[in-house]
């Protein structure tokens, strides 16, 4: 009935978030700008995803990263604790944006959310409990999470694939 979202929102946005929060939390503790530390960079990149993946499952994480890089003083270490509510609000705008995707998609498809039966969802981020707690709110039912959010994608098409062979109604 209708297709929509945006195809440049993900993982990738929300990581990167979460680094720019930790380069400019150390900077505000240790006046070093982390920017221009390719290294340092991609180690934060590696923590940020785990610490996002962790609080999919977790209130709190912490992001520990001995020996990020090293001062006049000698060797810097980087650890942050993060909470999922600090985490949440963080990507809020994100969020909302994802929210927002989905309302547009069903005044496209000229549905009200309590037209729809199941909701799937689709893509790592949907494994984010305030994801599933907004989306719950949107259609007033909890979403089907039996399926990977990872492999929807290509279930659907393989699905479609079938109806356009004529194999599957």
């Amino acid at each position: 009935k209708a297709t929509g979202g945006d195809t440049h929102l993900g993982g990738d946005d929300i990581d990167q978030k979460l680094i720019e929060w930790v380069v400019v939390e150390f900077k505000k503790d240790n006046g070093i700008d982390l920017q221009k530390d390719n290294l340092a960079l991609q180690r934060i990149k590696e923590a940020s995803e785990k610490a996002k993946i962790e609080l999919s499952s977790s209130m709190e994480t912490e992001i520990n990263l001995p020996f990020i890089t090293s001062g006049s003083d000698g060797p810097k270490h980087l650890l942050y604790k993060l909470s999922r509510a600090q985490f949440e609000n963080m990507v809020q705008d994100y969020i909302e944006t994802s929210i927002n995707l989905v309302k547009q998609t069903l005044q496209q498809a000229k549905l009200d959310a309590k037209d729809i039966h199941e909701v799937v969802m689709v893509g790592g981020q949907t494994r984010m409990p305030k994801m599933v707690e907004e989306v719950k709110k949107v259609f007033n039912k909890t979403p089907n999470l039996s399926i990977n959010p990872d492999e929807v994608v290509a279930l659907g098409a393989a699905v479609q694939a079938g109806v356009l062979q004529g194999d599957v109604r």
